[in-house]
């Protein structure tokens, strides 16, 4: 089991961007498919991206489609999201998620029965209008 910590949370202008950083510790992070959640007040957590094992494929939620991009680097065993043209609806608590199985990532909104393998602890991004 790896250990997930985010970090690059802030306070950003809408319009701007941010990067944020998910360091994994352990020796299996090759093993795992990643992915980013965010959770804004009062709703439930929203699936944002995932990118397979070997970072050859990457698939988006329409919301951040064209906006957002995960990329990771295994070598340093470290998920990114670049977030760009930010806007205040993308206030939340973003996290980052590891699981052996895609699977298990893409489809944690619609299917209620999912556990997610690791979760790490957040980190806060807020958007100023």
């Amino acid at each position: 089991q790896v250990q997930l910590v985010e970090s690059g949370g802030g306070l950003v202008q809408a319009g701007g961007s941010l990067r944020l950083s998910c360091a994994a510790s352990g020796r299996t992070f090759s093993s795992y498919a990643m992915g980013w959640f965010r959770q804004a007040p009062g709703k439930e957590r929203e699936f944002i991206g995932a990118i397979t094992r070997s970072g050859g494929s990457t698939y988006y939620a329409d919301s951040v489609k064209g906006r957002f991009t995960i990329s990771r680097d295994n070598a340093k065993n470290t998920v990114y999201l670049q977030m760009t043209s930010l806007v205040p609806e993308d206030t939340a608590l973003y996290y980052c998620a590891a699981d052996p199985t895609l699977h298990t990532l893409m489809v944690f909104s619609t299917d209620k029965g999912t556990t997610v393998e690791v979760w790490g602890q957040g980190t806060l991004v807020t958007v100023s209008s």
